[in-house]
């Protein structure tokens, strides 16, 4: 009962939730000893003499830019291309912020954070979770909405990457974002680092992040050239305006199957996304017009709520790419230069939470940033703003690595589901399956994006945190 009256508060006031008042104690600044301003209340001040250079303009390189902007700082981004976010003039599709994402969002900027929640598609309200790729039938189910309105966060949603970059590029700036700015070389200085552009232009500041990416050319001059890890999986994405008769109780689900997996979510306005992975070789493709012929080879014979939405998409809708990630980088910081994103730590996409770890990087570097310019007021020292970048990797290295980890754990458990094995309810299964444990796992997993929220100032992981919340560790 207790459950049902929190989820018609949140419903009436889904969005008016504020953040608990410990999240804004991170954007703080101590005056005098004696109080306090939050970064809201900063934004009017006088800018501080620190330099940002940030190297792309996606999400994590626009959220870093609103945090400095709003801090004070003086910040430049620079993007190759802002439209390629476009797909070549299709929707690229969606992308998940789950509520440790949006409180970060809330942290930097309340009124951002609103505009984002009013353009996404709340999906943590509804139905999440894995299911039999032959049957439908439900294996496990998630609980995103009691985590988040029992700790005051925003709930998951989804959000169209055009609609989401779109706010984020007019709170920065155009004066800010340089489009068309494909940063290709840094020089690093004693006292500045000087960014290269693919068209010759320089520009000067006191920290470069790279945020540029899985392809980062920063990490690459940075650390050498590696080539990325193919994740033996291709990946089909399609849009369509099917509207399923079961929309108002699904948020999303992965339909589950052998090397291969089926992914499918709500996204707004009468519109569903779906991804379609399947284990081959890198490099293949499709004659043209054979992309939804080839789905339907793959998938002709899941369950209806597949066939149909495959079907119901038309060709020129469907988008297919090979999913590429990268080994954990265990140093991202060096002198006046370091990582963010995928930049730092590229994962796969089969929790949602790329885009989620490369916002909270971006709380977590302005934080160390901020102690920077506390301890060096007039102007920071080199040796403050690379110790600054240090601790900054350092506190975030571990729930990421955990984070990154779990991401291929997932890819690899996803696409080894065989409904006739000793879990799962398909058409082979030999008897039903006692999920106990796994469905307490998944809670414990997924509840804890929510409440890792609270930890972002040390370097516990996620993990640890989720379990010691309920009870689980000593």
């Amino acid at each position: 009962m207790a459950a049902l009256e929190r989820f018609y508060f949140w419903k009436s006031n889904r969005n008016s939730i504020k953040l608990p008042e410990f999240v804004n104690r991170f954007f703080t600044s101590k005056i005098n000893g004696q109080c306090r301003q939050s970064l809201e209340e900063k934004k009017n001040k006088e800018k501080k003499k620190l330099r940002i250079l940030i190297a792309g303009g996606g999400v994590g390189g626009l959220v870093l830019a609103l945090a400095a902007k709003n801090q004070g700082f003086e910040v430049k981004v620079f993007e190759k291309n802002l439209s390629a976010i476009r797909g070549e003039g299709r929707y690229r599709g969606p992308i998940q912020l789950q509520s440790n994402a949006l409180a970060v969002l809330e942290a930097i900027d309340r009124d951002v954070a609103m505009e984002i929640i009013e353009g996404g598609c709340v999906t943590g309200d509804r139905i999440n979770g894995l299911a039999d790729g032959a049957t439908g039938e439900w294996f496990t189910t998630y609980d995103f909405l009691t985590p988040a309105v029992e700790k005051g966060l925003p709930v998951t949603q989804v959000i169209s990457r055009i609609t989401l970059q779109d706010i984020l590029v007019k709170a920065v700036g155009l004066d800010i974002v340089h489009n068309k700015s494909k940063v290709v070389d840094f020089v690093e200085d004693p006292d500045k680092v000087t960014v290269i552009l693919e068209d010759g232009r320089k520009f000067e500041g006191d920290i470069l992040v790279g945020a540029d990416g899985i392809w980062s050319k920063v990490r690459s001059k940075l650390f050498g050239f590696k080539e990325a890890q193919y994740s033996e999986y291709t990946c089909y994405s399609g849009l369509t305006d099917y509207v399923p008769p079961y929309i108002n109780t699904v948020g999303y689900r992965v339909f589950l199957g052998f090397n291969q997996y089926f992914a499918a979510t709500d996204v707004g306005g009468g519109k569903m996304q779906w991804y379609g992975f399947h284990k081959e070789p890198p490099g293949n493709t499709d004659p043209p017009g054979g992309k939804k012929k080839r789905l339907l080879e793959l998938f002709g014979r899941w369950c209806s709520e597949v066939v149909t939405l495959i079907s119901e998409t038309p060709e020129h809708m469907i988008i297919r790419r090979d999913l590429y990630d990268r080994d954990m980088l265990y140093t991202w910081s060096r002198g006046r230069v370091t990582l963010l994103g995928d930049a730092a730590h590229a994962m796969q996409p089969n929790l949602g939470q790329g885009g989620c770890m490369a916002i909270e990087d971006c709380y977590r570097l302005l934080l160390e940033l901020e102690e920077a310019v506390k301890r060096s007021p007039d102007e920071p020292t080199y040796e403050d703003i690379a110790a600054s970048l240090k601790r900054y990797e350092r506190k975030r290295m571990i729930r990421v690595s955990i984070v990154h980890a779990v991401t291929r754990m997932a890819s690899r458990m996803a696409t080894s589901y065989r409904p006739y094995l000793d879990f799962g309810s398909g058409r082979f299964a030999v008897g039903a399956a006692d999920n106990t444990s796994c469905n307490l796992q998944c809670s414990v997993v997924y509840s804890s994006w929510d409440v890792s929220i609270t930890d972002l100032d040390v370097t516990k992981s996620w993990a640890v945190v989720g379990r010691e919340a309920q009870g689980l560790l000593e």
